[in-house]
């Protein structure tokens, strides 16, 4: 078979422009960044009426899933079965694309395009985050260089710099010094972890923009007091100045010529792992079904999806898609990854709860109808096959085995039927903690309700900033628990369904403009490093202009 580059290089693209009159929107409409693709504006009497689909998935693991594959997949399978679709998903970050991870653009004949440019720099929006972060710190150091009128404790600076690359050499740095600046030390984290990134995607307008903006805590004065962005001249204007073109989503198109905007994106495991309330709001507002995905687990992307971006964009999905693979199920059961192509009935056995803890999430906590779509892979036996369907079908929901990966929308069809029925079922969103409810409260019923945890220890350092939040009025917003999304535990090792186990909570950040507390559980960085092999090593550009080795 091709690799997903060839077969997006290959792929006989239409112009923008035809993808845009899919969604009824006219050339007025777009800001063309070529012939495939373009910002958007909505038309001013655009109304949110579609039928809203979350796909998220079990614990990741090393196999992988096909979560976005899977989304794309099922938006052609809509377009197949003559439904009017829009996808909403998140935009790529350069460090999965040069580091473990790959692309995030889907795969094989369920991918969107111009696949390379997508994955690359596409339109400029996390370059732009970027710039609009580090203008911040920039302002800040100059602002404490010249006479630090705001008294800034250079020891609670709590906003940091960020590249939108994997970087451990930038995790801890010395900066300033020998008549270059203040001396102090600061850190860097990857530009899916910035505040501004979580800011850019939960902004509904622009004069919402600049209000989370100003709203960012810079860290605290001398007295213990915040420190907002607001506070130092001129940061919020030029911030948004740079974030202008940014806000607009980006339209772009499936393998099959189904619209697809791409706009924001937040890592799930240390920030809030949804795309842009823009993007949702114009899935929602073009078509009769839209697709959205969440980052990593249910646990994680989904969760944060539920609880934070709907509380706050006043929105709730019809249908939870949670996607899985056989392989991904037996490495769960502890099967051996040398052997994952052999029938192995115990593994699957064991590592089935991890999907059945994330079915029993999403229809007994937040109340919503479950789709369980499973990536189809040759080596799935007939046997494990039946035993997936059974299983689910015991636990209430329904699987189907999706071949979106080899057979692009006419491989969803079958999926594509189910999530419409399930669409229909009638349910109202709820959620296992009110934001009301105290912050270690909030942390605890997570934790129990979501992770199947015992309970939760904090550290010292995270009780004080907690006190702190809530002293200080803050304590109402929703959390965002940053942990390993490789179990339900904060322990990677811990696979499967863990039980018997409790959360660490180590540290607490506010996040004043994203509007959310920060929970930092286990051993999680806010800048990966590369790794032993990096995806880097076998991209390459040939003469003629084409690009190999991208994924």
């Amino acid at each position: 078979m091709l690799s997903d580059i060839e077969i997006a290089e290959r792929a006989e693209l239409i112009d923008i422009r035809e993808v845009a009159k899919k969604l009824n929107l006219s050339e007025s409409d777009l800001e063309l960044y070529g012939k495939y693709k373009a910002k958007i504006k909505l038309p001013e009497n655009a109304k949110r009426h579609a039928k809203l689909v979350l796909v998220t998935a079990i614990n990741p693991t090393a196999s992988g899933e096909g979560k976005t594959t899977v989304s794309i997949g099922l938006g052609d399978g809509l377009s197949k079965i003559g439904k009017s679709v829009c996808l909403a998903l998140r935009e790529p970050s350069l460090g999965p694309v040069f580091g473990m991870k790959g692309g995030a653009a889907g795969g094989g004949y369920a991918q969107v395009v111009p696949m390379s440019e997508i994955n690359l720099h596409f339109t400029g929006d996390l370059h732009a985050i970027t710039s609009a972060n580090n203008l911040l710190c920039a302002l800040v150091d100059n602002h404490i260089f010249r006479g630090n009128a705001l008294n800034i404790d250079l020891d609670n600076i709590y906003f940091h710099r960020c590249m939108d690359m994997n970087e451990r050499q930038l995790i801890n740095v010395t900066i300033g010094g020998k008549g270059r600046g203040v001396e102090r030390e600061d850190h860097f984290d990857i530009t899916a972890a910035s505040e501004v990134m979580a800011v850019l995607c939960l902004a509904t307008d622009l004069e919402d923009l600049k209000r989370r903006l100003g709203n960012i805590i810079i860290g605290l004065n001398k007295d213990g007091e915040y420190v907002f962005a607001r506070e130092i001249p001129g940061a919020v204007g030029s911030m948004a100045v740079l974030l202008k073109e940014a806000m607009k989503p980006n339209l772009v198109q499936t393998l099959e010529h189904t619209p697809a905007i791409i706009h924001g994106g937040p890592f799930a495991n240390i920030a809030h792992g949804c795309n842009s309330v823009q993007a949702t709001y114009a899935a929602m507002s073009l078509a009769d079904y839209a697709i959205t995905e969440a980052g990593f687990g249910a646990d994680l992307g989904a969760e944060k999806f539920l609880d934070a971006k709907c509380r706050k964009a006043g929105i709730e999905p019809d249908c939870v898609v949670i996607v899985a693979t056989v392989k991904a199920l037996k490495l769960h059961g502890g099967a051996d990854k040398a052997t994952l192509s052999e029938e192995n009935l115990d593994a699957l056995a064991k590592g089935m709860p991890n999907l059945l803890k994330h079915i029993e999430n999403i229809q007994s906590v937040y109340k919503k109808p479950v789709v369980v779509a499973m990536n189809r892979f040759f080596t799935d036996t007939q046997a494990e096959t039946d035993y997936v369907i059974e299983t689910v079908r015991n636990a209430g929901s329904t699987a189907v085995f999706t071949d979106v990966f080899l057979k692009g929308g006419e491989g969803g069809k079958e999926l594509a039927e189910e999530v419409v029925k399930a669409c229909e079922i009638p349910s109202k969103l709820c959620f296992p903690y009110e934001l009301n409810d105290s912050v270690c409260n909030k942390i605890e019923k997570l934790a129990q309700k979501i992770y199947g945890a015992d309970g939760v220890d904090f550290s010292e350092e995270a009780l004080a900033k907690i006190k702190m939040i809530e002293e200080k009025g803050y304590g109402d917003k929703p959390i965002i628990m940053a942990k390993t999304q490789y179990s339900l535990s904060d322990n990677a090792e811990l696979i499967g369904r863990p039980t018997g186990f409790r959360i660490t909570v180590r540290d607490i950040m506010l996040k004043g403009g994203a509007g959310f507390i920060v929970a930092i559980s286990g051993k999680i960085m806010l800048m990966p490093g590369l790794g032993a092999k990096p995806a880097a090593e076998k991209i390459d550009l040939l003469p003629d202009g084409t690009i190999v080795g991208l994924s």
